[in-house]
This record gives structure tokens, sequence and C-alpha cells, in this order.
């Protein structure tokens, strides 16, 4: 997830929040990675259920209906660099994209993430002292409903 979070870093994890509610577009959630559940991955949410996010042109975009809005990614510093595609996301699955969009493995590589394998989401980082924050990387998504 760089260059949001580096390796090292002490991350606390909400596993209460989403009890209550479902991951929201722009968190980043730590899960069970799909290939291996032994394995823990931090992502950025991009993608909701039952959503269509297309992939064209290194933007990404949602479908809603015969309406097509960029979600734009102003803290990013570089291009998506990724074939085209149309997602089609069912019930209970997230497209999932790691900050550092050129060597990221998430959900381009491996497919949808499912809810049942969501741990919970960054909600406070307490090391390096330099970076301590409240709900890392959370980036509200600029776009029109």
């Amino acid at each position: 997830m760089e260059p949001t979070f580096d390796d090292g870093e002490y991350i606390i994890i909400d596993e209460i929040t989403y009890q209550f509610r479902n991951p929201e577009r722009g968190e980043v959630l730590v899960f069970r990675y799909p290939q291996d559940p032994s394995k823990f991955f931090i992502k950025r949410v991009v993608g909701l259920p039952e959503e269509t996010i297309e992939i064209r042109d290194n933007k990404l975009f949602l479908i809603k209906g015969d309406k097509k809005t960029e979600l734009k990614e102003t803290f990013l510093n570089e291009a998506l660099t990724t074939p085209d595609e149309i997602i089609e996301l069912k019930e209970g699955e997230y497209f999932m994209l790691g900050d550092n969009r050129l060597y990221s493995s998430d959900s381009r590589r491996w497919g949808m993430l499912q809810k049942n394998l969501i741990i919970g989401r960054a909600f406070l980082r307490l090391w390096p002292p330099s970076k301590i924050d409240f709900l890392p990387g959370f980036y509200q998504y600029q776009y029109e409903n």
C-alpha cells in the first residue's frame, strides 16, 4: 500500500464497525488474502457490492444505469496502468486496489474480495510517531451520484 503505508508501521485495526455497517468506498481494509487465508492484506475499497466499475484509459469509472462517472483519485501520483475492463460486483463482493498501482497484488490479479474475509478497517496508525493518524489512508472519492 505504498506510499500510504510502509513496512514496519504499527496500525490498530477496527474489527467492530463492520458488525453494524458495510465498508465504504475509500476505506482501507485489512482482510484475509483470498488465495491463502492464512495471510493478511491491506488494500483500499474501490468497488462496492452490486456495482459496476470500469477501468478505461487508466482511469476508474462507476457505472450506474446509463451514467458513467469517473472516480477521481487525486491522492495517487501514478497512473493506474492496467488493461481496460468492466467489473460487475455481486452481493458481498468488493473490488480492492492497492495504492502502489504498478506493483500491487489486488483485485485485478486475484479477483473480488468476499465480505467474509474482511477483518476490519485501518483505524489508527501509531508508529512511526511522525505519521500518527486517525483512519489512516481514508480517501473520500470525488464523484457525482
